[in-house]
């Protein structure tokens, strides 16, 4: 069975290596230096696990493991993915963006000329608008990195998007931009030119590193609190309009299906979301008395204002502690204190962004938009803690 804090598996320590005895780790010498690190191999079982809901291998999604992260930033190795043709092999020096359109000076730069820009680093959640999509009708996952696991965090470098717009002049009756990746599905969406403006990054790098091929080498267009699709990947071109694109991605894909029977179309922002992952779905406490709920709040609106825990499904709340630093469209981490008397009990976290909004129950995402809903699930997660200690997914 895994710990319950870290991905290890439970081993039984021989008393002879236990304090005050010397264990044999201090009496020979360690392994040498290498080129690039690695995680303890005893955390071997911190991955990313593959969706089962997708027959290809290369146009699927992958999940990150919340429940073993500390934190807010998640490692690059596992931040989560989501690809629709496979991960390209794009040489940096062969990269170009394109920017044409309803532009004054259309331009070609290369990977080198973006990088003499002026760069900023920013602190920014990444969330697909199909996480959580399997717990409309019923608790499917059977932990947090099933339910909630395509999400990630990470700082991003690159430079702001405005200050090349400024260069060349994009006309003041262009509303819309096409944003074109160069993945063999050619992945692009329609994005407002308003958000463009505001704080749109052209990325590079992410914690530290240039990105990762699956996050967008050498180029990513990064748009903090949007859904995760926007956020294209292997950016190759904007062209501006007056005008949605319309694209195939965002017709048949990317819209909200009301109960009605009506489309919803461009639901860019992901509202707040929070999600407790410790203790959550396949843990187990070991024994009644302390422990410290610990999770996840995010907002695609700005920062998290308040996050309030019950542990009675609901009944009554108590506000939870913020760790700081509390940045806008970024992970903040909450921590609350408990006694757990060892009678059964169902945890529930809920935030409020600094927008006033809600974090909304599941029954009240279902009064209001039906069961044919896909995408933003940003309903109220339960975990239920039973008498032995095991923590499983419920609707409560």
């Amino acid at each position: 069975m895994l710990n319950n804090r870290g991905g290890w598996e439970e081993q039984p320590p021989n008393p002879a290596d236990l304090p005050p005895n010397v264990p044999p780790w201090m009496q020979e010498q360690g392994r040498p230096l290498t080129p690039y690190g690695h995680p303890s191999p005893y955390e071997k079982a911190v991955v990313r696990v593959p969706t089962n809901l997708t027959p290809t291998e290369l146009s699927s999604w992958n999940f990150t493991p919340l429940q073993y992260l500390q934190g807010t930033v998640t490692p690059n190795g596992l931040h989560f993915e989501r690809l629709h043709a496979g991960v390209p092999d794009i040489h940096p020096s062969q990269h170009r963006l394109l920017i044409e359109g309803m532009v004054k000076r259309p331009i070609v730069l290369t990977m080198d000329d973006l990088m003499r820009y002026p760069s900023v680093s920013r602190f920014h959640f990444l969330e697909c608008s199909g996480n959580t999509l399997t717990e409309w009708r019923k608790p499917v996952g059977k932990n947090v990195q099933y339910t909630h696991g395509l999400l990630s965090c990470a700082e991003w470098t690159g430079v702001p998007l405005a200050a090349i717009l400024d260069e060349v002049g994009v006309d003041p009756k262009a509303t819309w931009a096409l944003a074109e990746g160069a993945d063999a599905a050619a992945m692009d969406r329609s994005i407002p030119v308003q958000k463009l403006w505001e704080d749109a990054i052209l990325a590079y790098a992410q914690n530290g590193e240039m990105l990762r091929p699956s996050q967008g080498y050498p180029l990513r267009l990064l748009l903090p609190g949007y859904e995760g699709n926007m956020n294209i990947k292997w950016l190759r071109r904007l062209k501006f309009g007056s005008a949605p694109f319309e694209t195939y991605e965002e017709t048949a894909y990317y819209t909200e299906l009301m109960k009605n029977g009506k489309a919803r179309q461009f639901n860019f922002i992901m509202e707040a979301k929070s999600v407790i992952t410790y203790p959550s779905g396949d843990m187990k406490l070991q024994q009644p008395g302390y422990h410290q709920i610990s999770g996840l709040a995010w907002s695609g609106n700005g920062r998290i204002s308040r996050v309030d825990v019950s542990t009675d499904a609901g009944r009554t709340w108590r506000q939870a502690v913020l760790q700081g630093p509390v940045q806008s469209r970024c992970l903040t981490r909450f921590r609350l204190d408990w006694q757990w008397s060892g009678a059964p009990a169902t945890l529930q976290s809920r935030c409020v962004d600094e927008t006033g909004y809600v974090q909304p129950t599941i029954d009240q995402l279902v009064a209001a938009r039906g069961y044919n809903s896909v995408y933003h699930m940003n309903g109220i997660q339960s975990w239920k803690v039973a008498a032995n200690g095991e923590v499983s997914n419920v609707h409560a």
